[in-house]
């Protein structure tokens, strides 16, 4: 069975070598067949072409000249994906290196998931190391898009999600939104082909200031999310 790791990444020239680095030794260990594909979201520093020097064996690069945002980087990883679990994570490896391997055991516990989701509220010490504002601004955020949205589970913005890899073509096949509402749209797409979603518990062990801006995003993403749930309930399938 192939592992496919999508690691979407935008001007990360300060960790992406360690990152690839530890991935690769990572995966070579734990896997017999695997990839691991780093998508450029339109980069200005160099970080794709240090991640091509390195030349790791079973790592290619995809990618394209303009920022679109991460959620076009994650859809480019995965439709370019060839493995049989394709799991998309951040390239800090904020959720760490065993997170892959949980993966991949829960796929393999649950013969009938065709996703699998990261939660940090199913962690004793999901949120450790949030400060009490952070941590409360992050459940604020998932409740309201929860409200908005729909969702059942208990966190779908964590950065740590995998899919069968036909399930995976499926879902990005029909996905168009570019930024951070894309988490909850593959989700969508999910529930809409009917598919069985898992949830597992994930720790945050690597810290570092989030992109989002709970304030700012949390208006466009309802304002996403609103859209793509009319788009996504009028589609045929």
């Amino acid at each position: 069975m192939k592992f496919s790791l999508c690691i979407p990444m935008y001007n990360e020239s300060s960790i992406i070598k360690e990152t690839a680095k530890t991935l690769h030794g990572y995966m070579a260990a734990n896997f017999e067949d695997y990839e691991i594909i780093f998508a450029d979201d339109g980069s200005k520093d160099g970080c794709g072409k240090m991640v091509e020097e390195l030349g790791l064996p079973n790592v290619r690069l995809v990618g394209y000249e303009q920022n679109m945002g991460k959620g076009y980087a994650v859809r480019t990883a995965m439709l370019a994906a060839e493995g049989d679990i394709v799991m998309f994570t951040d390239a800090d490896l904020a959720y760490g290196t065993d997170v892959i391997k949980q993966v991949y055991e829960t796929f393999e516990a649950n013969p009938d998931a065709e996703m699998v989701i990261g939660s940090r509220n199913l962690h004793k010490d999901g949120y450790e190391g949030y400060t009490a504002i952070r941590k409360l601004a992050s459940k604020v955020y998932i409740k309201v898009l929860a409200i908005v949205g729909g969702f059942k589970l208990s966190d779908s913005q964590c950065g740590c999600k995998a899919f069968r890899g036909d399930a995976a073509k499926k879902i990005f096949a029909r996905c168009e939104v570019n930024r951070f509402a894309f988490d909850f749209e593959c989700i969508l797409w999910a529930a809409k082909f009917g598919m069985k979603i898992v949830e597992m518990p994930v720790k945050i062990i690597n810290h570092r200031e989030s992109k989002v801006s709970v304030l700012r995003d949390s208006f466009k993403m309802v304002r996403d999310i609103i859209k793509m749930k009319k788009r996504i309930k009028k589609a045929q399938v």
